[in-house]
């Protein structure tokens, strides 16, 4: 059901000056034509929203309803004006970005690469649960979300998942920590210590299975949530760890650590995932088309 705008304006200044006469004053309209204008919103919300009191009038309790939602919306409407200006008086380009908890920092860098390299940008970038960050997307508070997975098929969320890159996984750790095993890859697995990421990323259950399926019996020195932090435990010598290959150079020149093998048969994607309806940002398209 559509309401007028004008309607709840109207409303929102009878019950703020608590009379017909009042408002109609500081409108400087006609009582009859405010009058009408709340009766035409009673009618489309089927409710009373005024009470005679006295010689005055009240709120019902629909219409104290109907005032908390009205205050909300006009408080907003205030806040439209300043918003506008700053819009237009700011030379770059906003764009708001959702990225899952379980990508790794490095890859999220390189997925934005083709934005960061633009002078008239302003990123702003929200970190959060997977499942939360589909829900601000949905609601469109947010332009796009990069995730390790793609969006769950939900008529009701009106989203949809791209696949931007998909990459080997690859065993790192740092020379220090590597000379302790003189067993080739992936044998040396089984003497190292070894860091992973928690079940929280798309890609430990692939990797259970592998250390399964060649034999590894891993000595687990820690589990980490957050991919910053475990490469930078694993850089201090606390153990191996593995990541996507297309972060090789980055570890190294980041961290310095070195690639001792690939888990060939296990890759890790990354996804865009976008709304439907929403309007689409030429960043985002900057992004997908990297």
């Amino acid at each position: 059901m559509l309401y007028n705008y004008r309607h709840l304006y109207y409303f929102w200044v009878v019950a703020k000056e608590g009379s017909m006469s009042k408002a109609a004053e500081r409108l400087n309209i006609a009582i009859q034509t405010i009058s009408a204008q709340v009766h035409e919103l009673e009618k489309s919300l089927g409710y009373l929203l005024f009470k005679p009191a006295g010689r005055g009038i009240a709120l019902t309790e629909p219409g104290f309803a109907a005032l908390e939602i009205a205050d909300q919306i006009f408080l907003l409407g205030e806040k439209l004006p300043e918003a506008v200006r700053e819009a237009a008086s700011s030379p770059k380009t906003k764009i708001t970005i959702g990225v899952s908890d379980g990508l790794p920092k490095l890859v999220t860098r390189q997925l934005l690469e083709p934005i960061l390299e633009k002078n008239d940008v302003q990123l702003i970038a929200h970190e959060g649960e997977f499942e939360d960050l589909l829900a601000d997307l949905a609601l469109h508070r947010l332009d796009i979300v990069l995730a390790d997975r793609p969006a769950p098929s939900n008529k009701n969320l009106h989203v949809y998942s791209e696949e931007l890159i998909k990459s080997s996984i690859a065993w790192f750790g740092p020379k220090k920590v590597l000379k302790r095993s003189k067993k080739p890859f992936p044998q040396c697995l089984n003497e190292l210590p070894i860091l992973l990421p928690t079940s929280h990323s798309k890609v430990r259950h692939l990797i259970d299975q592998w250390f399964a399926q060649n034999g590894i019996h891993p000595n687990i020195a820690g589990e980490f949530e957050d991919s910053a932090l475990l490469k930078t435990f694993a850089a201090s010598g606390l153990g191996v760890f593995p990541a996507g290959d297309i972060i090789e150079k980055d570890l190294k020149d980041t961290y310095q650590i070195e690639m001792i093998g690939k888990s060939e048969d296990i890759y890790e994607y990354f996804y865009a995932i976008r709304s439907e309806k929403k309007i689409q940002h030429p960043l985002i398209e900057a992004i997908i088309k990297r």
